[in-house]
């Protein structure tokens, strides 16, 4: 596997065993919403993930460049913004001025300095934390010091408004007891998980502290609760939510890997919202990649799972070395197996009956996934990142693919494929670029479908690129697609391995 399937991942950590942390933390008020841009605060389903910063009702964009340099210093990191508009973040191949931002430490009225390997960027989430009708931003740099204390991490909150982000208004948090490595802020989330307040609740994940439970009013820390620990200790890279039990709060998986197991079998850990707060439920197989949506239109969310190695005796899939992505179905109990809650997903690899290519050692199929509707049917489709995918001759260049969701779930039926050498996608596949590290499908032109955003931070020694493909009636498009870079935004971009890092 390249190094950017192992370490770009939008919440990639360190190996070492550790627990997950969580604080959870609630709007510090509720402010009323002019109607001229009222959103609808207290996101529960995947679909309320809308990313509107400027309340215009548009999808904005939001990337982290945690080995970004910024004033001289390596890793420090920064973050990029991308207004959605009718044309969405752009057309023929030109990122339109006075839509995007480059936000770091060093903006004005950001708190806190930039300094080498803060990772300021590392994991990025959206939410309306004040209940205003804007998104905030969710930025973790969990390589950030406190208070002397190396690497215990931080989590700012930029919010939104309507000249969209900016640092007029801005929060931070760390961990109740800052802990060397602990690196809190790692993963981010943000949603409504509880009853608490009809705005969305933060989540933060570290390595080192046991599972615990805050919120925040009006500027104070208070413990609500810990949730029960999981069944395998774990390793956490990602966090996704959404409703799979169509209850009105919004669930969490935390996903990773047991240090008891290899680095190629992934778990998750599910967790129930409610009326008091989030509760541990199960463990689930799979979780080296994670997304939610509602793939077979049925209200409820479902929870996909990557596995960049096989899986010994599931469902007839131990013959994929390069790759499983699992789909566990919403139902009245939460994210259910093929037996039922609890049981091995519905597996598919690239030897499922459909899907392109033939799985091959080291191609990572599914160290990213992203779930939401392209084609505008109504049921949501799963894009899936390989980044360690060979293209011909040349190894790890990476490579994308979407599979279509219907009315009876995931088909491999009109399955998809894409890499840099396919007609019409600018670029040339090359070793190393790893296209396909971070795969995101969102809709930033309001026209109910979504377009893929596919990036490779290796491309161009480095310094990294994402492409957009556009989005049909007929699925993704490789004609008309584009390319950009964090030049292109305003970012440094040498060796900033831009796109290692894109809000769900």
């Amino acid at each position: 596997m390249t190094r950017s399937a192992r370490t770009t991942r939008r919440t990639a950590v360190s190996a070492a065993a550790t627990a997950a942390s969580f604080l959870l933390l609630a709007g510090a008020g509720i402010l009323a919403a002019p109607s001229a841009f009222a959103g609808v605060p207290g996101g529960t389903s995947a679909a309320d993930r809308n990313s509107d910063f400027n309340g215009d009702g548009y999808t904005d964009v939001l990337t982290g460049v945690p080995e970004g340099t910024v004033d001289g210093k390596k890793g420090a990191g920064y973050v990029t913004v991308q207004y959605g508009a009718p044309n969405g973040i752009g057309t023929n191949r030109t990122v339109p001025k006075g839509r995007t931002a480059v936000i770091s430490q060093s903006t004005k009225g950001v708190p806190g300095t930039s300094e080498a390997w803060d990772d300021f960027g590392q994991a990025v989430a959206t939410g309306d934390l004040d209940g205003d009708g804007y998104d905030d931003a969710v930025i973790g740099a969990p390589g950030e010091d406190v208070g002397g204390v190396a690497d215990a991490g931080r989590v700012t909150v930029l919010y939104g408004s309507k000249a969209g982000l900016g640092a007029e208004r801005t929060a931070t948090v760390t961990a109740a007891r800052p802990a060397a490595g602990a690196r809190f802020g790692l993963a981010v989330a943000a949603a409504r998980f509880t009853g608490d307040t009809d705005a969305d609740q933060l989540v933060a994940v570290d390595q080192k502290v046991g599972l615990t439970a805050f919120t925040y009013h009006a500027g104070v820390l208070r413990r609500v609760g810990a949730p029960h620990s999981t069944g395998h200790r774990l390793q956490p890279l990602y966090v996704t939510t959404g409703d799979y039990d169509r209850d009105g709060f919004a669930d969490l998986v935390v996903s990773g890997y047991s240090p008891d197991d290899d680095y190629s079998r992934g778990w998750s850990a599910y967790y129930a919202g409610g009326p008091e707060g989030l509760r541990y439920r199960r463990d689930l197989h799979g979780g080296l990649g994670t997304a939610s949506g509602d793939i077979n239109h049925d209200g409820y969310d479902d929870l996909v799972v990557g596995q960049v190695g096989g899986v010994e005796g599931s469902s007839g899939r131990a013959d994929a070395p390069g790759g499983l992505v699992g789909v566990y179905y919403g139902g009245e109990h939460g994210p259910a197996g093929t037996q039922g809650p609890g049981t091995s997903p519905q597996w598919w690899s690239q030897n499922s009956p459909g899907v392109p290519g033939t799985a091959e050692q080291g191609d990572a199929w599914g160290a990213d996934l992203s779930v939401a509707d392209v084609n505008g049917d109504g049921c949501a489709d799963v894009a899936v990142g390989a980044p360690g995918e060979d293209v011909g001759t040349v190894a790890d260049a990476g490579a994308v693919w979407l599979l279509r969701g219907t009315a009876k779930g995931l088909t491999g039926t009109g399955a998809q494929s894409f890499d840099q050498n396919t007609r019409g996608i600018p670029g040339t596949a090359e070793m190393d670029d790893g296209w396909g590290a971070q795969v995101r499908l969102v809709d930033t032109d309001g026209d109910g479908r979504a377009e893929l955003l596919a990036s490779a931070p290796g491309e161009n020694a480095g310094n990294g690129a994402v492409w957009l493909l556009p989005a049909s009636g007929r699925g993704l498009l490789a004609d008309g697609s584009w390319v950009y870079g964090a030049s292109a935004l305003g970012g440094n971009g040498y060796g900033a391995r831009f796109g290692a890092v894109i809000d769900e």
